[in-house]
This record gives C-alpha cells, sequence and structure tokens, in this order.
C-alpha cells in the first residue's frame, strides 16, 4: 500500500546518537484510521526516543515519518501527546490549562474561542463542574481526565501515550484505560500506547509491537484479536491470559539474546 492511505507513516526509521551509539534501526510503521497500536519492550529498546521521533520533538538520523501526507519535521497541532505526569499549570483552573496549547500556538483570542469546546471536552470526561477548578483540588485521575481534554482539545489525527496512567493506583489506572478507550472509540482516534504493562498494552491495543534492545527492533507485531469494547472481565479469559504470556516470553527470550 501507498503511504498516503495510512494516517502515519514510519519508513526505514534510525536513531543514532553522538559516538555512535544506535537506539534503533529500520523501524518500519504504518497506522491505519483509528487503530490503536501499543508498544512494549526491554529497558533500553528505544520506546521513548520512537515516540518522541513520531511527535517531531527529536529527528530521527535516518529514515521518513510522515502524518496525513505531510513530513513531520517539528511538533504540530495535529499530534496529541500525553504523558506519565498531568504537568497541569497550578496557577491555571482545569478548563484554562486544556485551552492552553493554543493560547501558545495562536494567541489569547484563539483559546477564548476555543472554550466551549474545552467545555464540552470536560463533560465528555464527566468534569464539566471542575472547569474552574486548579489543578490542586482535583485528584490524579480527574488531573489525568483533564490532560485527555488538553490532548484532544486541537483535534489531532494522532494520539501518542507515554504511560500516561503508570502513576496511578491500580483501581484509578483500570478506571482511566476503560475511559481513554471509550473516548478513542466514540471518536475513531489512532494512537500509539508506550506501556511497561503487558495486561493495560493488551486491554487498549489492536496491534501490539515488541520490541528488543541492542539496537532496538521490532521483534514481533501481536494482533490483539479481542472485540471492542475491551472491558476489565476480558482479563480473566483464556484468550487474554494466552496473549499476555506470548508477548512475556517474547520479552524474556528478547533479555536474555
Amino acid at each position: 500500500m501507498a503511504a498516503y492511505q495510512y494516517v502515519y507513516h514510519m519508513s526505514g526509521v534510525s536513531k543514532t546518537y553522538p559516538g555512535g551509539k544506535k537506539t534503533f534501526e529500520n523501524i518500519h510503521l504504518n497506522f491505519l484510521p483509528g487503530v490503536k497500536i501499543g508498544v512494549v519492550g526491554v529497558n533500553g529498546a528505544g520506546k521513548s526516543t520512537l515516540l518522541k521521533i513520531m511527535a517531531g520533538l527529536i529527528p530521527p538520523t535516518k529514515g521518513r515519518v510522515i502524518l496525513q501526507n505531510r513530513p513531520v519535521t517539528g511538533p504540530r497541532r495535529d499530534i496529541g501527546m500525553m504523558f506519565q505526569q498531568a504537568t497541569l499549570l497550578p496557577w491555571k483552573t482545569a478548563v484554562e490549562n486544556i485551552v492552553l496549547p493554543i493560547e501558545i500556538r495562536e494567541g489569547r483570542g484563539a483559546a477564548k474561542q476555543a472554550h466551549d469546546k474545552a467545555m464540552d471536552l470536560l463533560e465528555l470526561v464527566g468534569l464539566k463542574d471542575f472547569a474552574n477548578v486548579y489543578p490542586g483540588e482535583l485528584s490524579g485521575g480527574m488531573a489525568q481526565r483533564v490532560s485527555i481534554c488538553r490532548m484532544l482539545v486541537s483535534d489531532p489525527a494522532m494520539l501518542l501515550l507515554d504511560e500516561p496512567f503508570s502513576a496511578l493506583d491500580e483501581l484509578t489506572r483500570d478506571f482511566m484505560n476503560m475511559e481513554l478507550q471509550r473516548i478513542c472509540l466514540e471518536r475513531g482516534a489512532t494512537a500509539f500506547l508506550v506501556t511497561h504493562s503487558l495486561a493495560e498494552a493488551v486491554i487498549m491495543s489492536d496491534r501490539i509491537l515488541v520490541m528488543k534492545a541492542r539496537p532496538g527492533q521490532i521483534s514481533e507485531d501481536v494482533v490483539v484479536d479481542l472485540p471492542r469494547p475491551r472491558t476489565l472481565e476480558m482479563i480473566n479469559t483464556e484468550r487474554f491470559g494466552e496473549l499476555v504470556g506470548h508477548i512475556r516470553d517474547l520479552l524474556g527470550k528478547d533479555a536474555h539474546e
């Protein structure tokens, strides 16, 4: 298939740092619209570096990165990112934090125009009554839901998620995964998730890329053949256990090579 048929396309991407340290090499990735891809791997496989290249935060040493038929050469409005911590500004309210990226890029006038959209997003995540609350008054899960709204406010074509719920307790993390899945399905979002949790990867992803290190490469592309919407009850099914076990075996093999 030609690259234009994909939302996101990476071809022959490699990253080598000064001194010759090669993080990964010859990565090929294609994202069809609405597909959620997870990536897991041993430490040093280059997962976070790959995500930063996808976001345009750092350039690849070799290869092409294309989003919606345009090369990714820096941060873009149509790329949404979410990190482990909510990173909300404590002196701004929830709704002000959501429109902050628009204010930085386009000015206060554009941010004011985006206010109604930010309120709609807060309603989507069940926080409309907390629009004027400051981050210090929000729980960890609520703050991450505000971060989801901030990621979505510019209608990004691609969502990049770097262990977004790893700092939360297990119950809150489960809730947030279900919440993020619901939002992604409602919006037909295309997403890329970096995680260390195999269960989270299986619950959230349509495909899971297993990366090995030295240098980082994709050792297997695992199709997750569980129906959507996913539920937490699926964790107890035989097929879920088989998928997690298969990925764990791949990681164990890669760690000892």
